[in-house]
């Protein structure tokens, strides 16, 4: 399974962005997904998660009530919207995947740079 994320830009504070995450070669409906985000000069960090059927999600304290994650299984993709975009969430963002504890599946990363 290869991953592939789109929808990054160069957006204002306050604006939205809608990340997505498509699968080929397989499916994903048997994986747990998440997002993750890598600032310059600091290290990856968690941004959220969903279970294999979306019935649950799981935020970062720094996104909470501003992304949502969610999941088409039937189109193999993953999507994280965002809004109310702050300069501090600037960042390569990566969509991973996980059939046990550990993210082993990887996308590319797609850049999201906000402005003051």
């Amino acid at each position: 399974v290869q991953l592939v994320e789109s929808g990054g830009g160069l957006v204002q504070a306050g604006d939205s962005l809608r990340l997505s995450c498509v699968a080929s070669g397989g499916t994903l409906r048997w994986y747990e997904m998440g997002w993750f985000r890598r600032a310059p000069g600091k290290v990856r960090e968690f941004v959220a998660g969903v279970t294999r059927s979306g019935g649950s999600t799981d935020y970062a304290e720094s996104v909470k009530g501003r992304f949502t994650i969610s999941r088409d299984n039937a189109k193999n993709t993953v999507y994280l919207q965002t809004n109310t975009l702050k300069p501090e969430d600037t960042a390569v963002y990566y969509c991973a995947a996980r059939l046990s504890s550990i993210y082993d599946l990887w996308g590319q990363g797609t850049q999201v740079t906000v402005s003051s």
